[in-house]
Order: C-alpha cells, then sequence, then structure tokens
C-alpha cells in the first residue's frame, strides 16, 4: 500500500522493503483504507437515522436512541437463524427455575444469551398500534445479562419519550430495514469500527472535551503488538489461558484486538478478558460485544476506576490502557488521597500523587498493582498504556510524579516508551506516547531502557474525522514493532541505562552579606545562608556531586555551599533532547536574496493597491 510519511528518514528507507517481522502474527488480508471506507458508510447510514429526532430531541441526544438501537438490532440480528428453536423450548420449559432455564435456551441461541419474547424487530413494526407495548415485551425476553446492558443504555425512558412524540414506529421502521441485515454478518471489529464512529459523531455534536476520546484501531493494533511480540511463542502451546484487563475499557475495542491477536496465534489458546469504564453507554456497548463473542460479561465492570476498583484484588498476565489525557482527578480526590495515606504501597497509589489537573499516572499505579509477581509458576505481568507528554517530565524532583517515575524505573519496570505522531485520535491533536511495562524483563533488556521515535510515521487521511487527521499505515505498524523487537541503536531508537535518567537536585547556599563601612563581608561565627540568593541546579545521577559542584559552580560564586540535607533525586525522559538534531543555520547570502525577492513581490502589490 502506498503511503506518505512526513520526512525521509534512514530509519523508514532501511526498513519499508523489508519483510515485515515473523513473531507476530499477520493481519487480515484487507487493506486499512478498505476497512474505513466499509465502516464509515455503514455508520453514516445508521446516523442518518437521527435526521428523524430532529426538533424532539437536541443533537447532543441523539446518541441516546440510536447507539441502543444499534445494540439491539446487532443483537436481534444474531438470534435470527435460532429464533423458533429458542421460543419451543423456552415453551417446553416453561416453569423450570430462571437460571437452568437461561442455561438451555443460551445454549440453543449459539451465545451467552438469548431472548424468549415471541418478538423481533419486524414482528415489533408489523404491530405499529401496539409497538410500545410490544417493545417492552421484547426487551423484557432478554435474558439477564443482556437485560442489564439495555437498563445502562435508560432505554425505557427513550422508548415512552419517542412513542409520545409519534416518532417510535418511523425510527424502528428504519432499524427494521433489510439494509441493516448486515449486522448478522460483520465481525466484532467491524462493530467496534461502527460503534466508535457514531460515539465519535455523538461526542462532536455535545463538544465533549478533548480527554474523551477513543483510541484509533490501529493505535491499538500497535499497542498490542508491543505488548504480545515477546510472548508469541508462550500462546502456541496447548490449552493456554492468559488473563487481559483494561481499567478504561471505553467500548472494548483494545479488548477485543488483543483477543483477536491471540486467536490468531492459536485458536486453541484463550485470553480472558476484563475490563471497568465509567461511562454507562460505552460499557453497555463493551459488555454487549463480550456477550457476543462468547467472553464473561460478568468481567466487565461499571464504574470509576480510581474510586472504586470494582475488581480489587485481581491480577493479571496482561494489561492495556488509554486513559483520559489531562483530566483532572478532583472527583476521586477524597478516596484516592485516603488510599495512599493509609496503604501506602500496600494500595495502589503508594509511590506518589500527580498533580489534580491529570491524573493519568494513577491509572498507571492502578495497573502495576494489579501485576502478578514473577515466579517458576509465572512469568509476571506485561504492560501497555497510551499517554500524553505530560508524565514523561512534568514535576521537578520531589513531586509525586518525579517520585512515581522514579519508583518506576528505579524498580526496572519501563521497557519502552514510543513517541507516536500527532493528530491520531478524534477528539484531541495532541502528540502521544506509547510505554511498556515489565516486572520479567529479558536479560538484555535489565537495567536498561528503549525510547523508539516514530513521529516521522505516519499516513496523512484524505479526509479528517474530527482532530485525527494521520493515522499509522499497515507496513509502518511492522515497522515500529520490528524496531522494538530488535532492540538496536539507531537513528530512530536509543537505549539508555535506566540511572540515566535520573538525577539529583542540589540545593546552593550563599551566605548573608552586610553592609559595613569597609564593605566587607560580616564575620560570623557560623554561615547563614541567604535565600534571596539560593539557587539550584540538577546533576545527572552519573557524574558526582561534589567533582560537578567544583567544575561548574564554584568558579562562578566561590562562597557558595550545598545543602546537602535538601538534595532530592528526581527523573524525567526528555525525547525531544535525546533525539535533537541539529541544522546549520542558512548562510547571509541566501538569505538576503530571499529577503530581496519578498521586497520586490510586495513592492508590486503596494503599486497595485495604491492605484
Amino acid at each position: 500500500m502506498c503511503f506518505l510519511i512526513r520526512k525521509k528518514s534512514n530509519f523508514h528507507d532501511q526498513n519499508i522493503n523489508k519483510s515485515p517481522p515473523l513473531c507476530y502474527p499477520c493481519s487480515p488480508k484487507i487493506t486499512q483504507v478498505s476497512i474505513v471506507i466499509n465502516f464509515k458508510e455503514k455508520a453514516n447510514f445508521i446516523w442518518s437515522v437521527a435526521d428523524l429526532l430532529r426538533g424532539d430531541y437536541k443533537q447532543s441526544e441523539y446518541g441516546k436512541v440510536v447507539l441502543p438501537l444499534t445494540v439491539l438490532r446487532r443483537l436481534d440480528s444474531l438470534l435470527a437463524p435460532t429464533k423458533s428453536k429458542v421460543l419451543e423450548l423456552a415453551q417446553k420449559h416453561d416453569g423450570m427455575p430462571e437460571n437452568a432455564l437461561e442455561a438451555i435456551l443460551n445454549n440453543a441461541s449459539g451465545y451467552k444469551f438469548h431472548n424468549k419474547s415471541k418478538y423481533d424487530f419486524r414482528e415489533l413494526v408489523a404491530d405499529a398500534d401496539n409497538l410500545a407495548r410490544n417493545f417492552s415485551n421484547y426487551l423484557n425476553g432478554f435474558s439477564t445479562s443482556a437485560r442489564e446492558i439495555i437498563e445502562y443504555f435508560d432505554f425505557g425512558v427513550q422508548i415512552k419519550r419517542l412513542a409520545d412524540a409519534d416518532l417510535l414506529y418511523k425510527v424502528m421502521k428504519e432499524f427494521q430495514k433489510d439494509d441493516l441485515d448486515f449486522f448478522s454478518s460483520l465481525t466484532s471489529l467491524e462493530m467496534g469500527y461502527i460503534f466508535e464512529e457514531l460515539i465519535r459523531k455523538f461526542s462532536e455534536i455535545s463538544n465533549e472535551t478533548a480527554g474523551e476520546h477513543f483510541t484509533p484501531r490501529e493505535v491499538i493494533e500497535l499497542m498490542v503488538n508491543l505488548l504480545f511480540i515477546p510472548d508469541g511463542e508462550k500462546f502456541t502451546k496447548s490449552g493456554i489461558i492468559q488473563t487481559l484487563y483494561d481499567p478504561t475499557c471505553g467500548t472494548g475495542g483494545m479488548l477485543s484486538e488483543a483477543e483477536s491477536y491471540v486467536r490468531k496465534l492459536n485458536k486453541k489458546a484463550k485470553l480472558e478478558v476484563f475490563g471497568q469504564e465509567i461511562n454507562h453507554e460505552s460499557y453497555a456497548i463493551c459488555k454487549s460485544d463480550m456477550l457476543i463473542k462468547g467472553q464473561d460479561p460478568a468481567n466487565i465492570k461499571v464504574g470509576d476506576t480510581l474510586r472504586n476498583d470494582q475488581l480489587s484484588g485481581e491480577k493479571f498476565d496482561y494489561m492495556l490502557a488509554n486513559p483520559p489525557f489531562g483530566v483532572e482527578w478532583k472527583k476521586a480526590l477524597s478516596e484516592v488521597k485516603l488510599e495512599a495515606d493509609t496503604m501506602g504501597y500496600n494500595g495502589r497509589f503508594g509511590a506518589g500523587l500527580p498533580r489534580i489537573n491529570d491524573g493519568s499516572l494513577l491509572f498507571l499505579q492502578h495497573m502495576i498493582s494489579k501485576m502478578k509477581q514473577p515466579n517458576d509458576a509465572q512469568n509476571g505481568t506485561r504492560l501497555a498504556i497510551v499517554l500524553n507528554g505530560s508524565p514523561l517530565f512534568t514535576g521537578g524532583a520531589g513531586s509525586g510524579e518525579s517520585d512515581i517515575r522514579k519508583w518506576i524505573i528505579e524498580n526496572d519496570m519501563l521497557e519502552a516508551i514510543v513517541a507516536m505522531p500527532d493528530q491520531l485520535f478524534y477528539n484531541t491533536g495532541i502528540s502521544t506516547y506509547i510505554w511498556i511495562l515489565s516486572n520479567h524483563k529479558s536479560t538484555l533488556r535489565k537495567g536498561k531502557i528503549q525510547l523508539i521515535n516514530a513521529t516521522s510515521l505516519f499516513v496523512k487521511m484524505s479526509r479528517s474525522l474530527g482532530n485525527k487527521r494521520n493515522e499509522i499505515s499497515k507496513k509502518q505498524i511492522d515497522i515500529i514493532t520490528k524496531a522494538y523487537g530488535d532492540f538496536t541503536e539507531n537513528e530512530f531508537c536509543k537505549i539508555y541505562p535506566n540511572h540515566f535518567f535520573g538525577y539529583s537536585r542540589i540545593t546552593i547556599e550563599r551566605p548573608v552579606k552586610g553592609t559595613q563601612e569597609q564593605g566587607e563581608i560580616f564575620k560570623q561565627s557560623k554561615k547563614k545562608a541567604d535565600s534571596g540568593l539560593r539557587d539550584y541546579e540538577n546533576v545527572p545521577l552519573s557524574e558526582d556531586i561534589e567533582d560537578y559542584f567544583a567544575r561548574e559552580v564554584l568558579p562562578h560564586v566561590p562562597d557558595a555551599w550545598i545543602d546537602h540535607t535538601k538534595t532530592k533525586v528526581g527523573y524525567e525522559v526528555n525525547f525531544t533532547k535525546y533525539f535533537y538534531q541539529y541544522k546549520p543555520l542558512r548562510n547571509l547570502a541566501d538569505i538576503r536574496v530571499d529577503i530581496l525577492k519578498l521586497e520586490e513581490e510586495t513592492d508590486g502589490m503596494i503599486k497595485e493597491v495604491l492605484q
């Protein structure tokens, strides 16, 4: 597939024509462009139903109708082939205890859910006069797990509202059309694309904040590659069962992509997925997807992960997350601070608390608390998380952010960071970084951190999707994954020892000075520091503090000294500094020619204006 990059690079040129890495499975034989066109067409068709709601619903409310009906139509289409069999068994076993009956009917439907109501979408539309009443009967006919999904959409309220506005039949008729029969043939991945495109549209017209964003599928694919590539051989073993967790699972995109990856490696391998989501609609969509795919829907929880961990005490083999960027955690302040103060490292937030305007490092600590400890029976845990630039460097030595970075790096958990192109996300154009953490690094990676600068690897989209103007092609995903797997330094890949990112922040004091007639320094038995002359220096951990002080400070201020009681150790990661490439200034002659040329052009324009 032909693709563009922002600038030519050796990293790109050296790898673009090589075969993709063989240590992870190939993607489906369908181009990224065709997927985009396919899901956008289908999402736009569904979106067109919202036109019926104009006047009776605000634009920001369209999702309350379209999203649950999309889920219901999907479930209805999947259950259609076994509908008659389920109804026959429901009648045959009438009076049986509910739990036993659900098991029988789920088995008959072929999924972990069923609907024993005599109605489906076609039957509902066929009886327009009793549509609202019959619709309630239809919803109550779903099995327990499916009913819970519908309850989180709070769709019963919308049925009444639509009926009162004389819109229920019109909307249902649109969703019942044969044009939407494609719902039964969609894969979970394709359905995920459609859900996220619909949610993106609703988010845009609702003026959602930049932090309320969804992870593009190509970013998820890259994260999954980086997460699983070292353990690919593990999944080829017969009967292997592993667990994966996403604390901000949204509509379940990361869970679905990870499960798909494992199935490509070994159809008999099992990846049990878990997640928690704060938004009720996203939670309902994610849970419906888990139902359809045969996962245990009870593994998906609803609620604020920071305030109330619904999977407390659980540990997982793998984790993925895209927590909200730059979003305040003020609502969770009391619960988080209480846990940090009372439990320390026995809780989730012992390493430190970041400033209130960005809680992403809290999510990272939360995930680390759910790592399995490596031993003879297991390999520990790996996790991948996408963050903005702030967690890399915000906060000086002794701050919450720096202390969290210090704890992660000094415990040798940070394996790699990948700098991504900007404008990848739907609702924000900011730069992002993928962090890979592990508590069982390979011998080669122990005590080291790999940095990959992939900011120049992107495809310019022909049409923007919100703030998303760039995407990463399949070939570029392979290039980044190979760079990570090769673990070899080049212009776009740097490898440093852990201590490289640390520094000692020293406090430099100078004495108080007087104004005697002779203008001499006051003679004192003990030095007294002048706070107005106080200064600070960051000394790399690789350097001796006293040597640095003698070389860099004393020649300029010979009366200074270090107050060692105030020395603090901090850590930061500065991508710009490590990958900086010097560009020589243009010579004056060339600049002069350009200026003169501009003067000639503007002079002609000024004359035209004056005439």
